[in-house]
């Protein structure tokens, strides 16, 4: 059956019970009788509803607020199919959906906001930001998401996190930290290549540089930006230095890293060679195809260390190994927001995990027979029930030491025995 059939039917009702789509309700107790119906809703329902009016933060103990992500989009920047409209988008958000409670076992819910209007987009979203313990925003174009994420981690008590920013900067800079350290170089020596100034390019940027990287240069569709240029917005304008370089052959000679958020094939095996000496690095993100294919990256430089968005290559950047870890780390404490240092907790795990022995059971389900820390691993499998343990925990502990966490005694050591008991109940759902 060709791709496009098989998926179409992948969306459709198996029968005349299930819903359409992908994601349902789960009941977590039962209703099947007068007296657990009295329970559920009039009149023992009110009792639970008193309480929480005396104290608002026992909304987490009553109901699944502790548990609930909202996947938020307006469907103007939907995978690599742009503005498509906001229904359009619902499959995408309903995947989310999946992932989140497959991966992380984190209940998730898909909103799709029939407006563009930025200020009418934080409206909505902080009226409603209550009802969950965190919201997810997908999706929705730059440079608007900068504003809507920014205003809205001011203004609501629970985690925003717009996962198209902040998604690949976590996985790449975990990829960033292992091969530096394989590599010996040192991260404020490092000349770093961005192609693509959007949410994720921007995003990336700034991890990088919150880690220690000073020297980064940023190509949108008219290339290198540089302070001569008068066609910037204010974050772009915050890449923009005095540089000769104009294009993206320009950029990548001596660049120890390159980031690719852009389109198929635009890098070529000339500009690889001219790369830093030593295990240049390429993160090649575009999707169905990278901005360079790993053979030909590795024809070029033998040496080069290759990550792309695709599962049927190593070194998978994808972001099924932060979101959902992330948000189940920051639910668990009630944290009132994600940090900087959250996310590079998560980052800093990652990198941790790609060192350890991989278990057989992961080698078979990402279809490689060696996995082992080195140029070919330096970011774990999504497969690799660990990544939980070791993103949620990390995430955890930074927000309980940020002092955003609503939590009291939170015992580090407690908390990873739950995780592990938590992946391996998880254990062969994905």
């Amino acid at each position: 059956m060709a791709l496009k059939e098989e998926a179409l039917q992948y969306h459709i009702s198996a029968n005349e019970f299930d819903t359409n789509g992908k994601i349902g309700t789960l009941l977590t107790k039962s209703c099947s009788t007068s007296k657990e119906l009295s329970l559920a809703y009039s009149p023992g329902v009110a009792t639970p509803c008193l309480e929480i009016e005396k104290d608002v933060d026992l909304a987490y103990e009553y109901t699944n607020k502790g548990n609930l992500v909202a996947v938020i989009s307006d469907g103007t920047a939907v995978l690599g199919l742009g503005d498509i409209g906001h229904l359009a988008s619902k499959p995408v958000m309903e995947g989310k959906a999946v992932l989140f409670k497959s991966f992380a076992n984190v209940d998730a819910v898909d909103i799709e906001l029939n407006t563009k209007d930025t200020d009418e987009i934080i409206k909505i979203v902080a009226a409603m930001a209550d009802s969950f313990g965190g919201i997810n925003l997908e999706d929705i174009s730059a440079p608007r998401c900068f504003e809507i994420e920014s205003r809205l981690k001011e203004i609501c008590n629970v985690p925003i996190f717009h996962d198209d920013q902040h998604g690949t900067a976590v996985i790449t800079t975990a990829g960033l930290i292992n091969v530096v350290k394989m590599s010996g170089k040192v991260l404020a020596d490092l000349k770093v290549v961005i192609i693509g100034a959007g949410a994720s390019g921007i995003a990336c940027a700034n991890m990088y540089k919150s880690i220690g990287v000073q020297n980064i240069t940023m190509l949108d569709s008219k290339g290198v930006i540089h302070n001569g240029r008068n066609d910037l917005n204010k974050y772009k304008q915050a890449f923009a230095f005095d540089t000769e370089d104009r294009t993206l052959e320009d950029a990548m000679k001596n660049a120890d890293m390159v980031l690719g958020l852009s389109q198929a094939d635009i890098i070529t095996p000339e500009m690889v060679k001219s790369m830093s000496d030593i295990h240049p690095i390429v993160f090649a993100c575009a999707n169905p195809n990278p901005e360079i294919k790993p053979e030909l990256a590795k024809a070029a430089r033998p040496d080069v260390i290759i990550g792309t968005g695709r599962s049927d290559y190593p070194n998978q950047v994808n972001n099924v190994l932060g979101f959902p870890q992330i948000f189940r780390g920051a639910l668990d404490v009630r944290a009132t927001k994600i940090t900087e240092n959250m996310k590079i907790a998560a980052s800093k795990a990652l990198a941790a995990l790609a060192k350890e022995d991989v278990p057989s059971h992961v080698k078979v389900a990402s279809g490689r027979e060696e996995m082992a820390f080195g140029s070919e691993y330096v970011i774990p499998s999504p497969f690799d029930r660990r990544v939980l343990v070791y993103v949620a925990s990390a995430v955890a502990e930074a927000a309980v030491a940020d002092g955003v966490a609503r939590v009291k005694d939170f015992d580090l050591a407690t908390y990873k025995a739950k995780l592990e008991r938590l992946a391996a109940h998880l254990d062969g759902k994905i």
